[in-house]
């Protein structure tokens, strides 16, 4: 039998035939090649009957063989086919790349952030100079490669007839920047995202048992949440999607995944035990996603539950209770005997009316990756959460760097659905790779332009991997971060008791340096973990170590994500250390010092020069281009710059105490005997 033979037998492309066998050391130069009974039974192996009629896809050219492409265009042009239902159904949805008008191109400037002189007088059609020269005028100085603040791009922009709107993200490569600029018309109110978040073993997954009255507790392992699940329910006719997160520290980055995706945290909170470390990580993720938390205090029904305690505890980090006047939600509830349940729900449902959440259903779905898995029998399968339009079976979708084509799609109770809306979360079968979890995801018009944007995508990935990383360090960081109004420092603190690391963290707020501020992401008791380097590495934070050392494999990551660990035994050389890259970070400040003065003791008038004062230098020195001031009868008469500076007639740098010189004063003449001349210079000096 020959290659094209078995392709067309098994209708699977020749060019994955010949790839299978070269991979297994078979000699296979073309289609024509011919194939021995190994070859054949290795081939019937890999190409599994059950996973061959999910690949066979009639309508996805890339599964065409030379010998099917009659029968294909005979299916295709069937009237009334499930496939021409399907395009119809496709062909209404808005695509989610936006179209630029070329007749409005023409009068427009796009501004981003990296827009530099160079970039925006290609834009305006004009020289770099005309460009420099105007910002000159708006007393900017800046060269070629320079970036520039939206309020200067766009005075620039007014003066010569151009509008500045910002840049509109047309790259599809690139679809988890573009902005959705949808009708209010097309707008339709979605459920709420809510995610629970909390220690391990506080009742998360009680909780959203309780409330979609089903065991899911039983089928975890320990009863401890392995993985993140997605659920929907009904609360009074309204529709709200959970995400489960785990509790357990092992799975920091699962947690802020969950946040990263939500509209709502629910934060829940063991009346019997208080705030615990994950406790501390889940309020720090939920503030990073800038999403409202509401607190569910739960266990309430033990005989040693303290929902006061648990109130003082949390009001430290700004969750003030509404009966205490603050505006922080706080549900008891036991998730175990099913109490406070509906008071809950009704609070989500508040939260989310007030917050607004819409989104436009008619357009091709986005969204996110929840999580995904490689199944035996089913290949890649994904968890996604559609977050705008509308999802089907059948779309062609790019997950990542992965791409795709929807076979089935089960909804959250595991029932085969045709599509999913907004806040929907599913399970999709199609993809040809298992995404990371955390990818965004978007559904386009064809597998093939799918596919291409796939691999663009995959090359841009594979490109960002071997272009080096700055890493943060103290030295250097004046010149790493981004001029702002605001600048920080981020850090992460590790201690060997409790008492050291308040004492640090609160030594370290304490430091006043305007203009600067320090953010402390993480601190806690014990050695340096892979976590911390993790961490530090996404915020571009540095790890300070109080008596404590990381370990080997800790050293390692370190070295290879660049995260800058610096170890300390004194408290003291901390607070310097930092202070002095905190000062490091600012602008330099200079401060006037005085150098000497000078007395008129006579007067020359010579024209083409002006007055000439002949001075006795009383005290300090006189420097040529000092900046002086003329002070007549203890009032500053005038400010400028010495001009000449000499002694007889030869020009001197600088005159000392106790000489006599002649001197003129830059565009001023009105010198008198008796005048005293202050110079001074402006010197720069450190921050206090």
């Amino acid at each position: 039998m020959r290659v094209h033979e078995f392709s067309k037998k098994y209708n699977i492309h020749s060019k994955d035939i010949i790839e299978v066998l070269t991979n297994k050391g078979f000699e296979i130069k073309n289609h024509m090649s011919t194939i021995n009974e190994k070859a054949i039974k290795i081939l019937e192996e890999h190409f599994d009957k059950d996973i061959k009629k999910h690949l066979m896809d009639t309508d996805n050219e890339y599964w065409e063989s030379e010998f099917q492409k009659d029968k294909v265009k005979t299916q295709k042009k069937k009237k009334g086919s499930n496939q021409n239902k399907n395009k119809g159904n496709k062909d209404q949805r808005i695509s989610n790349i936006p179209v630029i008008d070329e007749k409005e191109n023409t009068s427009v400037i796009y501004y981003n952030n990296d827009i530099t002189v160079g970039k925006l007088a290609e834009q305006l059609k004009k020289p770099v100079s005309d460009v420099i020269k105007s910002l000159m005028m708006l007393g900017v100085m800046a060269t070629v490669n320079q970036s520039l603040d939206r309020d200067t791009v766009e005075l620039l922009a007014n003066e010569v007839g151009y509008e500045l709107k910002d840049e509109i993200i047309t790259d599809a490569t690139e679809f988890e920047k573009i902005v959705f600029d949808d009708d209010d018309q097309d707008l339709e109110s979605r459920p709420p995202v809510v995610t629970i978040m909390g220690h391990v073993d506080h009742g998360k997954t009680t909780l959203l048992d309780a409330i979609r009255h089903s065991r899911v507790v039983n089928t975890e392992a320990g009863g401890i949440t392995q993985h993140i699940g997605a659920y929907q329910i009904e609360q009074n006719k309204k529709i709200i999607t959970f995400i489960d997160t785990p509790g357990h520290a092992a799975f920091t980055a699962m947690r802020a995944r969950g946040a990263s995706v939500t509209d709502i945290t629910i934060l829940v909170v063991a009346a019997d035990d208080g705030v615990m470390p994950q406790t501390r990580e889940a309020i720090e993720h939920a503030r990073a996603a800038k999403c409202p938390i509401i607190v569910a205090v739960n266990k309430v029904d033990k005989p040693n539950a303290n929902e006061e305690k648990v109130m003082q505890q949390l009001t430290e980090f700004n969750l003030l209770p509404e009966e205490w006047g603050g505006d922080t939600i706080y549900c008891k509830i036991s998730a175990l005997k099913n109490e406070g349940i509906e008071e809950l729900l009704e609070m989500i449902n508040l939260v989310a009316e007030m917050a607004n959440l819409t989104s436009n259903p008619k357009r091709l779905a986005s969204g996110t990756v929840i999580e995904a898995k490689l199944d035996k029998g089913r290949g890649p399968v994904s968890t996604l959460l559609v977050q705008n339009g509308t999802l089907r079976v059948g779309d062609a979708i790019v997950v990542g760097n992965t791409f795709g084509k929807i076979h089935a799609m089960n909804d959250d109770l595991n029932r085969p659905i045709e599509k999913a809306g907004p806040s929907k979360p599913v399970e999709i079968i199609g993809l040809n790779e298992v995404p990371k979890a955390g990818d965004n995801f978007m559904v386009f018009n064809d597998e093939k332009e799918a596919r291409k944007i796939s691999e663009a995508r995959e090359q841009k990935s594979k490109d960002a991997e071997f272009k080096p990383m700055k890493p943060v360090s103290l030295d250097d960081i004046f010149a790493q971060i981004q001029e702002g109004e605001l600048k920080e420092l981020n850090l992460i603190l590790k201690a060997d008791v409790q008492g050291s690391l308040e004492a640090l963290a609160g030594s370290l707020l304490k430091l006043n340096v305007e203009g600067v501020k320090i953010n402390i992401i993480r601190s806690g008791v014990g050695a340096i973990t892979e976590t911390d380097v993790t961490l530090a590495s996404a915020s571009q934070a540095i790890i300070i170590g109080f008596n404590v050392r990381p370990t080997g494999k800790t050293r390692e990551l370190s070295r290879e994500e660049n995260v800058e660990i610096r170890l300390y035994n004194i408290i003291y050389n901390v607070i310097e250390e930092i202070e002095k890259a905190m000062k490091g970070l600012l602008d330099p400040v200079f401060a006037e010092k005085i150098i000497g003065n000078a007395e008129v003791r006579e007067t020359f008038k010579v024209s083409k020069i002006g007055t000439i004062a002949g001075c006795m230098v009383t005290n300090g020195q006189i420097k040529r281009n000092c900046g002086v001031r003329l002070i007549r009868d203890g009032v500053v008469k005038y400010e400028g710059k010495l001009s000449t500076l000499k002694r007889f007639k030869d020009d001197a740098k600088e005159v000392n105490q106790g000489y006599e010189c002649g001197l003129t004063i830059e565009n001023y003449n009105d010198l008198k005997k008796g005048d005293v001349i202050e110079c001074y210079v402006m010197e720069e000096t450190e921050r206090k």
